[in-house]
């Protein structure tokens, strides 16, 4: 299948290692033009020239908590490649904890990096994207189900989610679409499996592989997705 990713440019946050840098390498396979964002320029740097040999990226090293952020990331995009036609926007994962014992500082810490800093990003690409655009706000399956043990992403999650429901009524009449992919455990250099957690639980018997989200995530966010927004797209191997 043609995606139609060809000369369309996106951004990916979090896109220098795990499931950014997976969707960023499938954009780029597709021909898409990629700006990736991270905090360390070391990782960034590194994850550029892995892409690089692919197709065309820019990197940015950057913290997503400043408010500048989002407006830099769209000046590369369009300073680097002349469009914008999307992008890819999550953050770090939660800090462990029950929603008893963490600290108001802590909800205030995680609503700052899971949901403002998230939103502040989709407001700023918006502004400039083409028709036909999308945005994907990379979230997790507690958007739908308690993760114990996470008790700020579960109570976080599913009020982006609903946010981007709402940012799709909003941007639906410009021809620009927004959903979110809820992956469930899909082990990455920087998240490996526990010993005490089994893929049995799920209906594959196994977990996800990286390169598998990769591809969902340009699917979801090419032309050939025109359909779908509004919407959670669930990506757990059955979970049971």
């Amino acid at each position: 299948m043609d995606l139609g990713l060809s000369g369309r440019c996106y951004i990916v946050t979090g896109g220098s290692s795990g499931l950014g840098f997976a969707a960023a390498h499938a954009l780029v396979a597709e021909g898409a033009d990629v700006v990736i964002c991270s905090r360390d320029l070391g990782r960034v740097d590194r994850a550029v020239a892995r892409l690089a040999r692919v197709g065309r990226v820019a990197g940015v090293a950057a913290d997503l908590l400043a408010p500048v952020t989002a407006d830099r990331l769209v000046r590369t995009a369009l300073h680097s490649f002349g469009r914008l036609d999307g992008a890819l926007l999550g953050t770090g994962s939660s800090a462990r904890g029950t929603v008893l014992d963490a600290a108001d500082a802590a909800w205030r810490e995680h609503f700052e990096l899971l949901f403002l800093s998230v939103l502040r990003c989709a407001r700023a690409v918006a502004v400039p994207m083409s028709t036909e655009g999308a945005i994907a706000f990379l979230l997790s399956t507690s958007a739908r189900a308690p993760l114990p043990g996470f008790g700020i992403s579960t109570g976080l999650r599913p009020g982006l989610a609903m946010a981007a429901r709402s940012l799709a009524a909003e941007l639906g009449p410009r021809g620009i679409r927004v959903l979110s992919l809820l992956p469930g455990r899909f082990p990455t250099e920087g998240a490996p499996v526990q010993a005490s957690e089994s893929p049995r639980s799920t209906a594959l018997g196994r977990w996800g592989r990286p390169e598998e989200f990769g591809r969902l995530a340009a699917f979801c966010l090419s032309p050939a997705a025109g359909y779908l927004t509004g919407c959670e797209v669930v990506a757990d191997g059955g979970k049971r």
